[in-house]
């Protein structure tokens, strides 16, 4: 298309105001020399229900703030139709989420230089980590202060159910850290979590809506962003709907896609860039066959196991009316209580077998035992722990539905088809079970509610697991990095073949990393905005990184107390 006509005209246009398109924006306007405009799909995020940390489960489930996606039928799931919660709000995902903080191992991304990410290796990323962040532990080698995202431990574990779930992964035979996010990931420690003065820290609230008293950065909500306007194989503006009328602005420099990993192939593929054969089953005419667009998706499975407890002490006891009277109350007023946190105060991260360098089993615990998006809870009081087998081998994809931008995608994970995954989750309940039963949780400890002592074998645990199992919500890896074939961008996240378009979202990530993606989708912003500036990348760290000594031979660090 030749002879553009636009509506407006700007440097930078940017699609999603989610955990990275809010981070450019407040980056890419900074020095004041740049118009830049957000197109975002949703609106305001003006709700207590998105403030308030422990309330998250609500705007999870709220057609105003979710696109309400659904993958098709999983087979490996007992063909299950899985939601997959994405924000439709500024701050996209960031808030909504569960708020966990969660930067992922070294080996995470040291598996991505291997896979072609050259310049995204843990020295390399770790500054834009730091940059990020403002981390109420205060400074170090690993940590930083002064960043726009705040990150605490909530209430500080005071309920000792937690403390507790420490003590029993040490009793077990793993290693304590003192911060999963530092110099050692792999053990027992604190969970962090994305809040500051007890109110949710998304991107809106640390980047995005500071940055709007810039008289060069621009806002347009409830903007549904149609296509990518390309001249041959240039980007030069982007189409959006709003308010029933059609708009056009031009990118003067770049058009950025930080739509997720849903929605950034899909738009890629509406614009002309994706399979040949995908486009034209659709009548979408082939502007660069990018073979790998929408492919390569996977995601985080997990499942809860859950305890009855014998001390009325969980969180249980305040799902009544009265009790959730009491909480909001003194948030609304004071910022504190259990209403400031996200209620997953410990974890851990273990391997789930010897020969693996780095974990891949990773744990939430909950002084409760209520399902995730709290749509149900267990009878009188209980606690459970999240389980995820956080190295998936299975993947899916994206693909169009329709050529109607309003349609929603095609979404296929094809979880557990590997059997690698399966093994992973069949070894995690056992050494969950095992956690479970160490001195430190004999005060607390009554029956199993979840899977229940009945399931034992690779048979029955994987019914469970087919029948329970939900998405952790971190689907990635949709427009992976790379510069092989079915690569979609290149390491400075420049789409293959198209002029002046990048993507920057968790959908670029070769990998998906060992943990929540909020935080790493964080850190390809802040890095994302080095390479869009052409401003020199920060210096790599050269912090050391911690690996279990013997981890060739040996599941964890020592035996369980007694055995």
């Amino acid at each position: 298309m030749n002879e553009q006509v636009f509506d407006q005209g700007f440097d930078y246009v940017i699609v999603g105001s989610g955990s990275a398109g809010s981070v450019l924006a407040d980056r890419l306007s900074a020095d004041g020399t740049h118009q830049v405009l957000v197109l975002e799909f949703g609106g305001k995020d003006n709700s207590i229900f998105i403030q308030m940390p422990t309330a998250f489960s609500i705007p999870l489930n709220k057609p105003r703030f979710d696109w309400e996606l659904y993958t098709e039928a999983e087979p490996g799931l007992k063909g299950r139709k899985i939601h997959q919660a994405r924000g439709k709000v500024i701050g996209g995902s960031s808030s909504i989420n569960g708020m966990a903080y969660v930067r992922g191992c070294a080996g995470d991304y040291e598996e991505w230089v291997e896979l072609g990410a050259e310049g995204w290796g843990y020295a390399d990323v770790l500054p834009y980590f730091k940059r990020a962040e403002d981390c109420l532990y205060g400074a170090d080698q690993y940590r930083s202060s002064g960043g726009p995202v705040g990150v605490c431990n909530g209430n500080n574990m005071k309920n000792p159910l937690y403390r507790a779930f420490i003590e029993a992964g040490r009793q077990a035979g793993y290693g304590q850290t003192d911060d999963y996010n530092g110099y050692r990931q792999e053990g027992f420690c604190r969970m962090d979590m994305s809040v500051r003065n007890g109110v949710r820290s998304s991107t809106a609230n640390a980047y995005l809506k500071p940055a709007l008293s810039r008289v060069n950065l621009h806002l347009q909500m409830h903007a549904l962003t149609t296509r990518v306007l390309l001249e041959g194989k240039r980007a030069v503006g982007v189409e959006y709907r709003q308010q029933g009328k059609t708009f056009r602005v031009q990118a003067r420099r770049e058009v950025i896609l930080c739509a997720s990993a849903f929605n950034s192939p899909k738009l890629l593929m509406l614009s002309g860039i994706g399979p040949a054969e995908q486009l034209h089953k659709h009548g979408i005419e082939v502007v660069h066959d990018l073979p790998g667009v929408g492919e390569n998706l996977h995601d985080h499975l997990e499942v809860w196991v859950q305890q009855a407890c014998t001390q009325k002490i969980t969180l249980n006891g305040w799902l009544n009316p009265f009790g959730q009277l009491l909480i909001g109350a003194r948030w609304f007023f004071f910022k504190s209580g259990l209403g400031a946190s996200n209620q997953f105060e410990s974890n851990g991260y273990i391997r789930s077998r010897a020969g693996l360098k780095y974990p891949d089993l990773q744990y939430h615990f909950l002084a409760g035992a209520i399902a995730y998006d709290g749509s149900s809870a267990a009878e009188g009081h209980g606690f459970q722990v999240h389980l995820g087998a956080n190295k998936p081998k299975s993947r899916g994809y994206v693909r169009l539905k329709s050529s109607d931008p309003a349609a929603a995608p095609e979404i296929f994970l094809n979880y557990l088809a590997e059997e690698e995954d399966k093994q992973a989750f069949r070894a995690g309940l056992r050494l969950t079970r095992e956690i479970f039963a160490q001195p430190a949780f004999k005060p607390f400890l009554g029956e199993e509610l979840s899977p229940g002592k009945q399931v034992q074998s690779d048979e029955e645990i994987d019914d469970w697991l087919a029948r329970s199992a939900e998405t952790a919500y971190h689907p990635c890896g949709s427009c992976r990095m790379g510069t092989d074939p079915m690569a979609v961008v290149d390491p400075q996240c420049r789409v293959h073949g198209i002029e002046n378009l990048r993507v920057v979202d968790s959908s670029i990530m070769p990998t998906v990393t060992n943990g929540n993606l909020n935080a790493p989708t964080i850190m390809i912003g802040e890095k994302g905005a080095d390479h869009i500036l052409g401003r020199a990348l920060l210096k790599p760290s050269d912090a050391p990184v911690f690996v279990v000594p013997g981890w060739q031979e040996n599941q964890r660090e020592r035996g369980p107390l007694g055995g």
